[in-house]
């Protein structure tokens, strides 16, 4: 038996919270036992749940706050409220309470500065970026940064791909980093000044860690060829949820297709093996959980309209994260990075 995980998760945060929480919970301990979590928010709304599931009483500790954070607040409202707040509570749990990794489902503008405020930045990283990971047709992209920073200069896009390419060689340690950077086109003259910038950058201070491929377009973002995507939090927010809403749009139109007739439910039935992993291979939820790289501990930001097994797969990403070492690997990572680019 290994020694459980600590997460500390704001239960407040996202759209139907704290059910969805519990049940996510409740799924991730179906397929593993090694979790201990710290629960924050309303105690009195989160215990009448849990009285409802008494087998999940003993992996949970409830901790009272006696203020959420709208998904709608501003991030300066919601630094405000300060500690009352379960979002802060989780955080600062990695400092008073010893969780390990604390995981959100709320307002994302309120995570990061809320973040920022209490874990602090790694030594040289001026932002932390939401990086997070796509399905590929070879393995899975690690894609950053998802809505963090809406504006980007050429220093933070560099240090995007330094912690992106740390981030890849840490969850895949065989595979070659090989970095893109998303723009409108693939050659050397395209996109706006600070691309161009950061291409330059990146091609004249080569690295042992990652190769830079260069520039990607959007529609390639899934052929396997570069595996680590950067980008400005505005256009990647973009194109994530364009992802998602393709994928729910495919899946849902197969569905359709396949329930016409008697025939066609016929030939799904023939085909429903291939099908079943299509759907599989693009449900959002299988990837859902992002975290915020930069910070000097662990934060992942599930998506706030998720559902509950789309929450248990972002605490498997905390489980990755924590068994991974992660945090420990990307410095070590970006540390050697930084010393060969000096």
């Amino acid at each position: 038996m290994t020694k459980p995980i600590t997460i500390a998760i704001d239960a407040m945060g996202g759209e139907d919270s704290p059910k969805k929480i519990i049940d996510g919970i409740e799924i991730a301990l179906n397929n593993n036992k090694e979790y201990f979590f710290q629960l924050y928010g309303n105690s009195i709304i989160l215990k009448e749940f849990l009285n409802k599931k008494k087998h999940l009483k003993s992996y949970c500790e409830v901790f009272d706050s006696k203020n959420s954070i709208a998904d709608d607040e501003s991030p300066l409202a919601a630094a405000k409220k300060g500690n009352s707040t379960s979002m802060w509570a989780a955080i600062e749990s990695q400092l008073k309470n010893d969780a390990q990794i604390t995981l959100s489902a709320g307002n994302t503008g309120a995570l990061l500065v809320i973040s920022r405020l209490v874990l602090k930045m790694l030594n040289g990283v001026d932002k932390p970026a939401l990086a997070g990971l796509w399905p590929n047709k070879n393995n899975v992209n690690v894609v950053l940064d998802l809505g963090a920073n809406i504006e980007c200069n050429e220093k933070h896009l560099t240090d995007f791909c330094n912690m992106g390419a740390a981030l890849y060689k840490s969850l895949f340690p065989e595979d070659v980093a090989k970095v893109g950077l998303l723009n409108v086109g693939s050659e050397e003259n395209k996109g706006n000044e600070i691309l161009k910038k950061t291409y330059s950058i990146l091609k004249e201070n080569s690295s042992n860690d990652y190769i830079f491929s260069g520039y990607i377009e959007g529609n390639e973002i899934m052929n396997g060829d570069m595996n680590v995507i950067v980008t400005d939090g505005f256009t990647g927010n973009i194109a994530l949820k364009t992802a998602e809403g393709t994928s729910r749009f495919l899946t849902t139109k197969l569905k359709e297709v396949f329930s016409n007739n008697i025939i066609a439910k016929l030939g799904m039935l023939l085909a429903y093996s291939p099908l079943k992993k299509f759907k599989e291979k693009l449900d959002p939820r299988k990837y859902n959980g992002a975290i915020f790289l930069g910070l000097n501990g662990p934060v992942v930001k599930s998506h706030g309209s998720t559902d509950a097994l789309g929450f248990s797969y972002s605490i498997e990403m905390c489980d990755k994260i924590i068994r991974g070492n992660l945090i420990n690997k990307i410095n070590k990572n970006l540390n050697s990075i930084d010393l060969k680019r000096t």
